[in-house]
């Protein structure tokens, strides 16, 4: 779990880490919402690939991952139980954050097919315990029984890409990094997208 993008997220302040989250989230469309107390943030690609936080007031937090073409792709090929199975770990307050919850674009739900109880799909999950992130361990344990590298199968680097960890995040910043994967057509287009944007870090303070 040496990846270079975890390392930036575990040495981020996770002040700073919910900051980015509602940027994003608000710069992707999505609406905020709050579970049990809990600040739900989500980005999306419009494309299937997703990343799901939620801070919990205690300072812990829930970090899911998703990429839809992945071998962690549960929704399309596997059962609730083995959904359910790689929230190992997680503390059972956080894990009742994603059950018996409605469905969003982020998030479709997998059914017990005994209990008719549902929980929210996710091919990597990851939690913050107040001092330090983790991989769940129920999500490790699946990814070595099967053969899976845990970052690349869930989408983590991808999913995190526009959180720019590790790197400086401003309006220019995350601009001329939009700019760097042709984004914008014109000069005028990009400086429209550099105006909207700096106002939604500006309210994000």
């Amino acid at each position: 779990m040496s990846d270079e993008t975890w390392d930036a997220l575990k040495a981020t302040p996770i002040v700073e880490i919910r900051r980015r989250a509602a940027i994003i989230n608000t710069i992707a469309d999505v609406s905020p919402v709050t579970v049990q107390g809990a600040q739900r943030f989500a980005w999306n690609d419009s494309g299937g690939q997703s990343a799901v936080w939620y801070f919990v007031p205690d300072g812990r937090a829930m970090l899911l991952t998703f990429d839809h073409e992945s071998e962690l792709n549960l929704y399309a090929e596997g059962t609730y139980a083995e959904q359910e199975s790689l929230y190992g770990g997680v503390p059972a307050d956080l894990v009742q954050l994603v059950r018996d919850r409605p469905e969003n674009y982020e998030s479709l739900n997998l059914t017990d097919s005994g209990t008719g109880g549902t929980i929210h799909y996710a091919g990597g999950v990851f939690w913050f315990d107040g001092e330090q992130w983790r991989a769940a361990e129920g999500f490790l344990d699946h990814c070595d029984q099967e053969g899976l590298d845990p970052m690349t199968e869930s989408g983590f680097d991808y999913c995190l890409d526009d959180y720019l960890l590790g790197q400086e995040f401003t309006a220019e910043a995350f601009i001329a990094y939009r700019d760097a994967d042709d984004w914008y057509d014109t000069a005028a287009e990009k400086d429209e997208a550099l105006a909207s944007v700096a106002e939604i870090f500006a309210r994000h303070g």
